[in-house]
């Protein structure tokens, strides 16, 4: 089950009490306060993992709460910290808090740590509070309240690559041909019923073997934008894609024009957000296989001054040519994020 939004109920713990106590030992008639502090709440902490790729485990369990700090105790020993409820985030989920509509966090970076909610302090006990003129007093801090909240988590995945098409395209096909992921291929449209995340791998003796994650978004339809169909809950998953690899059925299979396949899915990206227009992007023409594709592409490159790469996902043509493209184009993307001033800033 692949879950990409869920709402949250959070607490951090209490702090604990602080105690009254005074020493009473033989031959000590002046012992005095000896209470101890109460233990701080635990946290509720925000952790990046990429040993996790979705939000299932909080759409089942979406109350979490710090453990509350222990009391003080006589002698001057201090009660045990809470400890922290930690919540292991997939990179690129993004944390609103519901009550302000405010964004509180972004996990992008895995080991990534965030306090969402901090743990009340212990209270003091009763040894803060002798003075001179007050050696004995009877007064102790109760431990404060930890903080808490109800904050919406929504996964914008994070990949080099973002894999956009109608149905039956062959995006399904492609992920299975150049990634390790192997998402379901079938004769009829929206096999793919969740965004898969593939991993491409390349073998190279002199800088070492390298890799690009491909994210394969589920099938839109125009009117994806306006929440029609499958892609219009996934197509936040492209937001963080370097490059955009659109993948044309050019044989035209079932009546379908290249040419108006290529114009809808560039404007249902553009009413969902105009940014991603701006995104570069190659397009991949699949079905080198079949008769009609050499006089659609012809026509479709006459319309659309854009570059593509010819493959076919059925025959393993120009898959190698295609995986060393997206290796040089996403490298030099990646360099230019590094060097540019707003990265630097």
């Amino acid at each position: 089950m692949f879950v990409d939004e869920c709402v949250v109920k959070v607490a951090a713990g209490d702090g604990g009490r602080g105690c009254i106590s005074f020493r009473r030992e033989k031959y000590e008639p002046w012992g005095g306060p000896n209470g101890g502090d109460g233990g701080a709440g635990g946290d509720v902490v925000l952790l990046g993992s990429h040993d996790t790729n979705n939000l299932v485990d909080f759409k089942f369990q979406p109350h979490w709460k710090g453990e509350r700090g222990e009391h003080g105790l006589g002698k001057d020993c201090n009660g045990r910290e809470g400890k922290d409820a930690v919540l292991r985030l997939p990179l690129g989920t993004v944390v609103t808090d519901l009550a302000t509509k405010r964004v509180v966090a972004e996990i992008v970076v895995d080991g990534q740590r965030v306090v969402l909610c901090k743990g009340g302090n212990g209270g003091w006990g009763n040894t803060h509070f002798k003075t001179s003129t007050n050696r004995a007093p009877s007064r102790a801090n109760p431990g404060q309240d930890g903080e808490r909240g109800e904050f919406r988590l929504v996964l914008k995945s994070i990949a080099d690559v973002g894999l956009v098409g109608f149905p039956n395209a062959g995006k399904s096909s492609l992920t299975n041909a150049i990634t390790k992921a192997h998402p379901k291929t079938a004769a009829y449209p929206f096999t793919t019923l969740h965004p898969q995340i593939g991993v491409i791998e390349f073998k190279d003796e002199v800088r070492g073997d390298r890799r690009l994650l491909l994210a394969d978004i589920p099938g839109l339809i125009e009117g994806a934008s306006e929440n029609r169909g499958l892609g219009h809950r996934f197509l936040r998953h492209v937001e963080r894609c370097a490059l955009l690899l659109i993948i044309v059925d050019m044989a035209g299979n079932d009546g379908r024009d290249p040419r108006e396949d290529y114009r809808q899915l560039l404007n249902e990206l553009k009413l969902y957000d105009p940014a991603l227009l701006k995104k570069p992007r190659i397009v991949a023409a699949n079905k080198l296989d079949l008769p009609a594709f050499k006089e659609n592409l012809r026509v479709f490159k006459r319309k659309y001054k854009v570059d593509v790469v010819e493959i076919s996902c059925l025959e393993n043509r120009g898959l190698d040519r295609l995986k060393n493209e997206l290796l040089k184009r996403v490298t030099a993307l990646r360099k230019k994020e590094k060097v540019s001033p707003a990265a630097a800033a």
